[in-house]
């Protein structure tokens, strides 16, 4: 009788586990997936969008662009074809924010180090300044692995127009010239097709907390 009773109890505890398993996983299963915004240019700050595309309410993606990175090479969005990436806007002489911004970006490229889906890409605001050799030298002193990051240079006017017209994360300066720009700490996600989905404070740890989650949002949305 004992006997009985024990297989019982076992088979009772038995189904208990299973019927919270499948508690759980309907429970998963009714769960709304979560998903990034897609950004347009009407969804951000005017101050970072070139004029004639502020009304803009959709279809907005990142322009065709070639620019040169580190290496000397030729980068174009061919070499981000198929990648999620993340972009920022920097200087190497800046003595402010960009110190901490390219660290915080150096902290997520080791949490990308082996993950082929993602790829970093940093453009200098002040090209007449920031050569190739110069990038070569920043890039070495903060750790940049040529294979995940790509710091790039290229025609000031180039950089301006795919900073405000594309990746909507610079403000104009105007008391230098027509193309002179304001960076911000923006790190910006863009995914497979080229869309914005997300702006993050370059300088603020909580922000890259929540880009890193969201990546992982970005990466998921493409599973199955």
């Amino acid at each position: 009788m004992r006997s009985f009773l024990r297989q019982f109890k076992l088979l009772g505890v038995v189904l208990l586990a299973i019927s919270a398993v499948i508690v759980y996983l309907f429970y998963n299963a009714l769960q709304p997936k979560k998903m990034l915004k897609v950004y347009s240019p009407a969804m951000v700050n005017e101050e970072l969008v070139a004029e004639e595309i502020q009304h803009v309410r959709k279809y907005h993606t990142i322009a065709d662009f070639s620019f040169t990175n580190q290496n000397g090479k030729t980068i174009t969005q061919v070499d981000y074809q198929d990648k999620i990436y993340i972009a920022d806007f920097f200087f190497t002489t800046c003595p402010t924010i960009c110190p901490i911004m390219t660290k915080n970006m150096a902290a997520i490229q080791t949490e990308i180090i082996d993950n082929p889906e993602v790829l970093l890409l940093s453009h200098s605001v002040t090209p007449q300044i920031d050569s190739v050799a110069q990038l070569k030298k920043y890039a070495l002193d903060k750790g940049v692995v040529d294979a995940k990051w790509n710091l790039v240079t290229g025609p000031k006017k180039d950089i301006y127009e795919i900073a405000r017209k594309s990746y909507l994360a610079v403000k104009t300066d105007g008391d230098g010239g027509p193309f002179d720009m304001i960076h911000t700490e923006n790190f910006i996600l863009v995914d497979k097709e080229r869309r914005i989905r997300g702006f993050y404070d370059g300088t603020k740890t909580e922000d890259i907390e929540k880009l890193l989650e969201d990546l992982n949002i970005l990466q998921q949305s493409y599973v199955n």
